[in-house]
């Protein structure tokens, strides 16, 4: 996690174990396009897996869709919180959830590993940031539009949730987070084409 800040602001860049989880499940079970904002796959690439016999009781995919949907958009919510909980193997927090709880008892194992394996990633990323000083890029940003308005920062806190997914963007969630690719702060001028707008609403 990395914190920059200044007299009433402060941006926060980090990752999300349940949303890993999350995003696992969602590319092993195909659902393209599922969720707001509708992110591009996760990389590395999750393999997909027929669910049609998994699900066909409890809704199908189309129920699957929709439970992922409402467990992503509480994730984003409570983030950096972790709710609902995973609690394998029953999974009590998705007991309105059929379909989406069979997916998980099925594929929870692997999607840990996975999550495990990605958080393990970023934090290597976000030593060679520190090493390498791309970690001041949100300041010189920040510091550049309060340049331009000739004033102090209005109070804000801005969360930028970073995920490894394989389009290099980002996705602004009014009022106060950003999802992006975690390999974005690498490419400065493109990161701050995202950053910059989002900052001048905010400052």
């Amino acid at each position: 996690m990395q914190h920059t800040g200044g007299p009433g602001w402060r941006i926060t860049m980090d990752t999300s174990g349940p949303m890993l989880i999350a995003l696992y499940i969602r590319d092993v079970a195909g659902l393209d396009g599922a969720g707001f904002p509708a992110l591009s796959h996760a990389a590395p690439k999750v393999r997909h897996v027929d669910h049609h016999h998994l699900t066909a009781e409890v809704g199908g995919i189309s129920a699957l869709k929709t439970e992922w949907e409402a467990w992503w958009e509480q994730l984003l919510k409570a983030h950096p919180q972790m709710s609902p909980e995973l609690s394998p193997p029953g999974f009590r927090s998705f007991a309105n959830s059929p379909a989406l709880r069979r997916v998980l008892q099925a594929h929870f194992g692997a999607a840990l590993t996975w999550a495990r394996e990605r958080r393990a990633e970023y934090a290597e990323l976000e030593a060679e940031r520190v090493a390498g000083g791309s970690a001041h890029l949100l300041e010189d940003i920040v510091e550049d539009r309060l340049l331009e308005v000739g004033r102090d920062s209005r109070d804000f806190a801005l969360t930028i949730i970073e995920l490894p997914l394989d389009e290099q963007r980002a996705w602004y969630l009014e009022p106060d987070k950003i999802i992006m690719s975690h390999e974005l702060l690498s490419q400065p001028e493109v990161f701050r084409s995202y950053v910059q707008p989002v900052v001048e609403i905010l400052v």
